[in-house]
């Protein structure tokens, strides 16, 4: 295993590469050169990389074959196609590639590679294409990585503090999961606001002052159906299986918020709304404070799986790895995975760990 601080190279000399310079590639390569990265990038439509040159998005033109990372953010259909030529044409030994998809777990068995890190940036904006791009994009959102068994613990590492270093929080997933997860809070909210769009839409067509009405709440709940529509139809075919057992749950929901508005049933619907107020409130801060940061120190075997397992794990659990280290242990086939969390959620990933077979060491930073 090697360790965060022999892979580090100085600012000045890290390089990236961009396949794909829309909106999220865009963002990812402003957010990159704001840090000091060497940004090469390219597009089927050259006149795209083009002006991601003369936006500031990219450095140069073209393939970089000493890249450290390259981040694929191409539309979904040609992603395992692009990773696998990022994969093939890099000449830096452990040079990392990851894409932006939102559907994880087809891309994963058609790719299988140490150094292919599963990613998926849930940011986005009504903003469309590469002039919408925004080195802030990421800040404060939530970044999904899905290590498997047989994912290098250097190249994870690697791409965890990169997108880290762009003020996203990481979180580490299944790539089953994240795409049963992404089915709830994503993929069936942005059909159901297009739904209700098209629904509003129709009636406008009797009653034209009705979108005239459309005050805050109708304008926050409909605001994702501004997307970009072309991404969609593939996505819902590569997690349809998901997405329609999501969609099964919300119209079972429905019809029985239905009933209970049929029936006059007051503390019913106040109940439901209730629940439902409350669980918004309760949605989990993003940010760790630093005065609460713990250390947890786990010794490792070096063997396949071991770091998905365990920061899958954190990732189920809900805790939030703040940073993350591999470090060198003297037995030579093991190491010690340094994990830095919460304090308040240190003692159950701990615990968790434990059930697992794994014991760590725990110490405050503070």
């Amino acid at each position: 295993m090697t360790s965060r601080s022999e892979r580090d190279l100085s600012s000045s000399s890290r390089r990236a590469a961009i396949v794909g310079t829309g909106l999220i590639g865009g963002s990812i390569g402003m957010a990159l050169r704001a840090r000091g990265w060497h940004v090469t990038g390219s597009d089927t439509d050259r006149a795209r990389a083009e002006r991601a040159v003369a936006l500031g998005a990219l450095d140069a033109l073209g393939h970089d074959p000493i890249s450290e990372v390259t981040f694929v953010a191409t539309p979904l259909e040609s992603v395992a196609a692009e990773v696998r030529a990022a994969l093939d044409e890099s000449e830096r030994p452990g040079a990392v590639v990851t894409d932006v998809a939102g559907v994880k777990a087809p891309l994963l068995r058609t790719v299988d590679h140490p150094r292919f890190v599963g990613g998926h940036p849930m940011a986005g904006s009504e903003q469309v294409g590469i002039d919408g791009a925004d080195p802030e994009l990421f800040v404060g959102a939530t970044w999904v990585l899905t290590p498997t068994d047989s994912t290098d613990p250097a190249a994870y590492a690697l791409l965890r503090g990169v997108v880290g270093s762009f003020g996203a929080e990481v979180v580490a997933l299944s790539p089953s999961q994240h795409d049963i997860l992404v089915a709830v809070v994503s993929h069936v909210p942005h059909l159901t606001a297009a739904t209700l769009m098209n629904l509003a839409d129709r009636l406008s067509e009797k009653h034209a002052a009705l979108l005239r009405l459309a005050a805050g709440g109708f304008r926050d709940m409909t605001r994702v159906a501004a997307g970009q529509p072309a991404i969609w139809p593939e996505v819902c075919v590569e997690n349809s299986a998901a997405i329609v057992s999501t969609l099964d749950a919300l119209v079972f929901e429905l019809s029985a918020m239905r009933d209970t508005v049929a029936e006059g049933d007051r503390e019913g619907v106040f109940a439901s709304l209730d629940r439902a107020a409350q669980a918004r409130r309760s949605l989990p801060s993003r940010a760790v404070r630093p005065e609460r940061l713990a250390e947890l120190r786990v010794p490792v075997p070096d063997r396949p799986g071991v770091l998905a397992e365990i920061t899958t794990l954190a990732g189920d659990l809900g805790v939030n790895i703040a940073d993350l280290e591999i470090a060198h242990s003297a037995e030579g086939d093991r190491g010690v995975l340094v994990i830095v969390v919460d304090a308040d959620e240190a003692a159950g990933l701990a615990r968790a760990l434990s059930d697992r077979g794994y014991h760590s060491a725990s110490g405050r930073l503070t």
